[in-house]
């Protein structure tokens, strides 16, 4: 703020209206006082930016009414320049000891105590660019400091919603985390056709549970009043106490929920996807139990079969070679005989062998559909 306000304080009248018709040109508001104890009287009302006070007066001296202006929290931020007829080192110590900021020697010419003034003006000037430089600086540093804090509460809740497995466990870990912003939410989760809802206070109430289905396909945010309300696709959250009150927080913590629930979004997608792939999975592996069985049976007989076949042609050989000496067959019939048994008997192995092919070919399915399912080759 530029010099506006000066209140001169001197004993002598005289001394005041030269002071006064110095300043005339100026255009600052000039108030004066003949004594310390008025200059004390009127200076919070006044609240000049700066004072002229005179050293040497009766009853209470400059210096005196200097250090009662500068202990008063109220008035310290006043300048104060001395105006004294004396202005030795000694004289000018004590001005500053007590707080004064310039000192100026009687007589003083004009130009003089105009410079002063306008350097003071100055100094005026940068001190408030100096102090709104400071307040701007000290909240921005409560700014980050916050944002830190809320940054650390996010981290944490990344880190940890990834290793939650449960629909109802992920809804109360984001009540939990939105709660450490001091947040009251609702939640509604939409899984596998129904509709889910969370609460801070424990239930959503009817209004609630109607708005999530009212505008949960109307757009990703809502804001009214102190409420917010965030839809993703599987998931919507409604907080009930935004800090309206401070809009640099409002927005912060806005883009904070965004987040926060884009992130449960996504975690919530994963359990069900993880869920789907499990019934997928279990009901793959009864399946897998079902042809098991069935390649089983299959296997079963047709080993009966071959141990049948064994038998038989075992029993068919037994016979010719015992019966076919004595019925007084050519030797050309005979061996037309062993030949076409001897074709039976090959014919049957090769169907062993088919058998044999069957069963590999078995065990090489049982094996893929057991890879699929992450399993050992046994069922």
């Amino acid at each position: 703020m530029a010099l506006q306000r000066i209140l001169a304080v001197d004993d002598e009248p005289f001394n005041l209206e030269i002071i006064e018709e110095i300043l005339e040109d100026l255009d600052f508001e000039v108030k004066t006082a003949i004594s310390g104890q008025e200059c004390l009287e009127i200076v919070e009302a006044f609240d000049p930016q700066v004072i002229l006070l005179d050293v040497s007066m009766p009853q209470m001296s400059g210096y005196e009414v200097c250090k009662t202006i500068k202990s008063n929290p109220d008035l310290q931020h006043i300048i104060v320049m001395f105006v004294s007829a004396r202005g030795s080192v000694e004289e000018r110590m004590e001005g500053y000891s007590v707080g004064a900021e310039d000192y100026i020697v009687k007589p003083f010419g004009h130009s003089e105590l105009k410079a002063k003034l306008l350097h003071l003006g100055q100094m005026l000037l940068e001190k408030d660019i100096l102090e709104q430089q400071v307040e701007d600086a000290t909240t921005t540093a409560f700014s980050a400091m916050a944002t830190s804090s809320e940054m650390g509460q996010i981290v944490n809740f990344v880190e940890q919603v990834g290793a939650i497995q449960d629909v109802s466990e992920l809804a109360d870990a984001l009540i939990g985390c939105l709660a450490n912003f001091g947040l009251s939410c609702n939640i509604e989760m939409r899984v596998e056709g129904e509709r889910l809802h969370f609460a801070s206070t424990g239930m959503c109430s009817p209004i609630v549970v109607e708005l999530f289905e009212i505008l949960h396909s109307k757009g990703r945010l809502h804001e009214f009043t102190s409420r917010i309300l965030v839809n993703y696709e599987l998931l919507s959250v409604l907080i009930l106490n935004m800090p309206s009150e401070d809009p640099d927080k409002h927005g912060r913590i806005r883009d904070h929920i965004c987040f926060i629930v884009s992130v449960t979004e996504q975690q919530l997608m994963s359990i069900l996807t993880k869920n789907q792939l499990l019934s997928q999975q279990s009901e793959l592996n009864g399946a897998i139990k079902t042809i098991h069985s069935k390649f089983t049976g299959l296997l079963s007989m047709l080993n009966n079969n071959r141990s049948q076949n064994e038998a038989i042609f075992k029993r068919l050989q037994e016979l010719f070679e015992s019966r076919i000496p004595t019925m007084g067959l050519d030797e050309d019939q005979e061996v037309f005989i062993f030949r076409h048994i001897d074709e039976a008997i090959q014919s049957s192995v090769a169907r062993e062998e088919a058998i044999s092919q069957v069963k590999e070919a078995f065990s090489e399915i049982e094996n893929d559909l057991c890879l699929l399912t992450n399993k050992d080759g046994t069922p």
